[in-house]
């Protein structure tokens, strides 16, 4: 297994035009969503074995994920199905200029209730990499989960990377979720913020900084994206800038999403193990972002998280040469 995503997965309702708040959308269409589940089908498109783990509802919505998921390629044998809670929605519209304003139906939703028994150590173990988020540790018991996952799989030696996606309006009390960061990040090998997350999660305003302040908690590769702006990462104490492809922007739901399925599947396809990672050469780390920027441009493209997320085939010219031809 190249990467196990833990986290949420939820169905997202993309409308059927731009433009209209979500009171004046009149058609939908559901697709998959939440920022895990997304990156899974962006790890398997572009050629690696991805799986996911989570929790959806033993509903409709919850089979549809399954179904969806499984039909990309991703490994579902651990997406538990509950009956104690439904799959949460999410409709999403879009202003003229493609940015996009959600509405949540999700305050007691399934992907809340992950627990002790979604841990694994043996197929976490089978993983290059482990990758989370924290949108769906909002109960101690999810928490613990995910320290538990986080913990297990880096005593494995395995590369453990955190994208927090964070969702302050969804915490009632933020320092609970300032505090979670405080106990996650420093356990991880990769941490990849938006510009606008680095304030909160680290305290400091500018990107670089944050990188240090990030490397300065034990992250061996810390990564800031900045939009249209590109990503900024800091390696072995040099900051590195790596531009993003002009294109036109219809949806910017899911960039960052595909840029970490670039980031991650190039990473899986490079180092084994979180050792060979801190060997790594910046030449190989900057080429690897660049064609994660490429990937995240991509899904802008597109409406909705999933739907422009590319095969190696669509960004073919940004390839760094360890993902051109044949799996070894």
């Amino acid at each position: 297994m190249d990467v196990v995503c833990v986290g949420e997965c939820l169905v997202d309702f993309l409308p059927a035009e731009s433009g209209r708040g979500v009171r004046d959308v009149t058609a939908w269409r559901p697709a998959i969503g939440g920022s895990l589940a997304n990156v899974s089908v962006g790890v398997a498109r572009l050629g690696g074995r991805s799986a996911y783990v989570g929790v959806v509802g033993e509903d409709e919505f919850g089979h549809f994920l399954r179904e969806r998921l499984a039909a990309e390629g991703v490994d579902v044998s651990h997406l538990r199905q509950t009956a104690e809670a439904k799959t949460g929605l999410v409709f999403i519209s879009l202003d003229a200029r493609g940015e996009r304003s959600f509405t949540y139906f999700r305050t007691r939703s399934a992907e809340f209730l992950l627990s002790e028994r979604d841990v694994d150590p043996a197929f976490l173990g089978r993983a290059r990499v482990v990758h989370f988020g924290t949108n769906s540790l909002k109960l101690p018991e999810a928490r613990a989960a995910m320290l538990r996952t986080v913990d297990t799989a880096r005593s494995a030696g395995r590369i453990v990377s955190c994208d927090p996606n964070l969702r302050l309006h969804a915490w009632e009390d933020p320092e609970v979720l300032r505090a979670l960061l405080g106990q996650l990040l420093p356990r991880c090998s990769v941490v990849k913020l938006s510009e606008e997350e680095v304030a909160f999660a680290t305290g400091h305003t500018a990107p670089e900084e944050a990188l240090r302040y990030l490397a300065g908690l034990g992250v061996t590769l810390p990564v800031v994206t900045r939009g249209e702006a590109g990503a900024v990462f800091l390696w072995r104490g040099e900051v590195v800038r790596v531009p993003a492809p002009q294109v036109r922007v219809v949806d910017t739901t899911g960039a960052g999403d595909g840029f970490m399925a670039g980031f991650l599947r190039g990473l899986s396809r490079r180092y084994a193990n979180a050792s060979e990672l801190a060997g790594a050469s910046r030449e190989d780390l900057e080429s690897l972002a660049a064609f994660s920027c490429a990937v995240g441009s991509r899904v802008v493209e597109h409406l909705g998280a999933v739907t422009g997320l590319p095969g190696l085939d669509a960004v073919a010219s940004a390839l760094p040469w360890w993902l051109r031809g044949p799996e070894v």
